[in-house]
C-alpha cells in the first residue's frame, strides 16, 4: 500500500485499536514478509505480510514494526525499520522508501535503518515485561520452513528469555474481522474489478477456446485496471473439472454444451474479491443446466439474507444444508426417504454439497476472523452455495461478497447472476 497516504488515518487507528487490547507494560513485534526464490537468481513478486500492511501501510520488504505504547520515551511507543536508502540497490532494484515516506504512509514518526534494530530494540524491550509475538495461526496452514515472523520470535526468546510472551495473532485475528469504512471501499473498488472482467469473458466465451484462454482474459482486465495480482489462483474449470474443488490447471477446452465454472477475484490495494459464476459456454443453459442453476442461485439468496448481525457462519451452513437437501430432491438427484434416514456420519448432502458456504474477506480471501462467533457489523463474507452433481459431470456454485449488516449488503450486487441475463449478454455479444 505504499504511496497511499490518504489511508494514513487508517493506519493510526488500526494502530491504537491494537494498543486498546494489549495488556499493560507490553510491547508487539512483528516483521514484513521474506522475499522469496523462485528460481536461480530471480525472486517471487514482493507481497506484504497482511498484518504488517494492516498497522503500516509499508509494502517493502525486511521491515520490522514494533509498538511499546507504555515506553517513558514517546518516540519509542511506535518504531519501524526499515531499509536505508542507497543508491547503488536503487540503481539495479529501484526505489526505496525514505524515512519521511514511511512517516508518509505509516503516521509513524520514528523510522531506524535495519541495521541498528538489536540496539534500539533492547532499549524498547527492557521497558516492558510482556513481548507479544505473531505467528500464522490460521487453522489449515501449516509449513515445514520457518518463516520471518518466526524466525524473528526465535531470536527475541534467545536475546530476552526472562520475559513473559504472548499470541499476537488473536487480537489481530480479532480486529481485522470488523473492516473500517475505508477497507470495506477497497473491497468494493476489487469487487469493481473483478466485476469489469467478468463481464469481459461473457463477450468472449465461444465453444472451443481454452481455460487458460478465458484466465487470460481475466489478467487483461485486472491489470488494465490497475490490480497487478489476483487476491488467489483462478479456478477455470469447465465441465466435469468444476467437480475438482481447487481445480487450477486451466488447460482444457471449454466445449459446447458444457458449464464453465469461474472462482476469481483481483487484488487491489492488497484487499481481496473473490466471486465465481457459472456460465452456460455457447451461451445458453439447457433446460437441466438452468434447474440446477436456480437452485443453487436460490439458495444464495435465502443464505446471503441471514448474514445478519448475532447469526453464526456454522447456523449459515446449517440452513444451506437444509435448504441444499430440499433442492437435490426436488432435482430428483435423491428421495427424502433417503434423508430421512441417513446416517448422520455421512448425509446424503455432503455428496453434492461438501464444503461450508462462507468465509470472511478481507486482505487474505480466506481472511482472519473466528467462524464461532456471532458476526458483527462491518464484516466481509462471503456466500457461496454449490451443487457437485459427479453422475452429470457438472458442477455450480454462486458466490458474492456480503457486508454484514442488517439488512446485509452485497458489494458484488451488480455481478450479472440471473441466468436470464447472463444469456442475454453472451448472446449479444455474439
Amino acid at each position: 500500500m505504499s504511496g497511499q497516504a490518504p489511508l494514513k488515518d487508517l493506519f493510526i487507528r488500526n494502530r491504537n485499536k491494537l494498543v486498546s487490547t494489549m495488556k499493560e507494560n507490553s510491547l508487539v513485534i512483528l516483521a514484513s514478509h521474506d522475499e522469496l526464490l523462485r528460481n536461480g537468481d530471480q525472486n517471487y513478486r514482493f507481497r506484504q505480510s497482511s498484518d504488517f500492511l494492516y498497522l503500516t501501510g509499508i509494502s517493502q520488504a525486511r521491515s520490522i514494526l514494533v509498538i511499546c505504547p507504555w515506553h517513558p520515551e514517546e518516540k519509542f511507543r511506535e518504531v519501524i525499520f526499515t531499509l536505508a536508502a542507497n543508491e547503488t540497490a536503487e540503481t539495479w532494484n529501484g526505489h526505496r522508501l525514505s524515512n519521511d515516506e514511511v512517516t508518509d504512509i505509516s503516521g509513524i514518526a520514528t523510522v531506524f535503518p535495519l541495521e541498528e534494530f538489536s540496539l534500539v530494540f533492547r532499549n524498547m524491550v527492557l521497558t516492558a515485561g510482556l513481548i507479544y509475538l505473531n505467528f500464522n495461526e490460521y487453522f489449515k496452514y501449516t509449513t515445514e520452513v520457518a518463516y520471518r515472523d518466526r524466525r524473528l520470535a526465535d531470536q527475541v526468546r534467545s536475546m530476552f528469555p526472562a520475559h513473559g510472551y504472548d499470541r499476537l495473532a488473536p487480537l489481530m485475528a480479532s480486529l481485522r474481522a470488523v473492516k473500517e469504512p475505508e477497507e470495506v471501499e477497497l473491497i468494493r473498488q476489487a469487487c469493481r474489478i473483478t466485476e469489469s472482467a467478468f463481464r469481459r469473458v461473457l463477450g468472449f466465451l465461444t465453444p472451443g477456446v481454452k481455460e487458460y484462454e478465458v484466465e487470460a482474459e481475466i489478467t487483461h482486465e485486472f491489470i488494465r485496471r490497475g490490480a497487478r495480482e489476483h487476491a488467489y489462483l483462478p479456478i477455470i474449470a469447465a465441465g466435469g473439472n468444476a467437480l475438482v474443488l481447487h481445480y487450477t490447471d486451466n488447460r482444457a477446452e471449454c466445449r459446447d454444451g458444457e458449464l464453465l465454472l469461474m472462482d476469481f477475484g483481483a487484488e487491489h490495494l492488497s484487499y481481496a474479491a473473490d466471486i465465481t459464476r457459472t456460465i452456460p459456454v455457447n451461451g445458453n443453459f439447457t433446460k437441466r443446466q438452468r434447474q440446477c442453476y436456480d437452485a443453487v442461485l436460490n439458495i444464495q439468496k435465502e443464505a446471503i439474507r441471514l448474514m445478519v448481525p448475532g447469526n453464526t457462519i456454522g447456523e449459515i451452513n446449517r440452513a444451506v444444508i437444509g435448504l441444499t437437501e430440499k433442492a437435490i430432491v426436488d432435482l430428483g438427484l435423491t428421495r427424502m426417504e433417503e434423508i430421512r434416514k441417513q446416517d448422520a456420519e455421512h448425509p446424503v448432502v455432503q455428496k453434492y454439497l461438501m464444503h461450508g458456504i462462507s468465509h470472511f474477506l478481507g486482505l487474505d480471501v480466506h481472511d482472519t476472523g473466528d467462524r464461532f462467533a456471532r458476526l458483527e457489523r462491518g464484516m466481509v463474507l462471503t456466500c457461496e452455495p454449490a451443487l457437485y452433481i459427479r453422475e452429470e459431470q457438472m458442477g455450480i456454485r454462486i458466490e458474492n461478497d456480503i457486508l454484514v449488516d442488517d439488512p446485509p449488503v452485497d458489494l458484488t450486487a451488480s455481478v450479472p447472476r440471473e441466468a436470464e441475463e447472463i444469456e442475454g449478454l453472451m448472446n449479444k455479444s455474439n
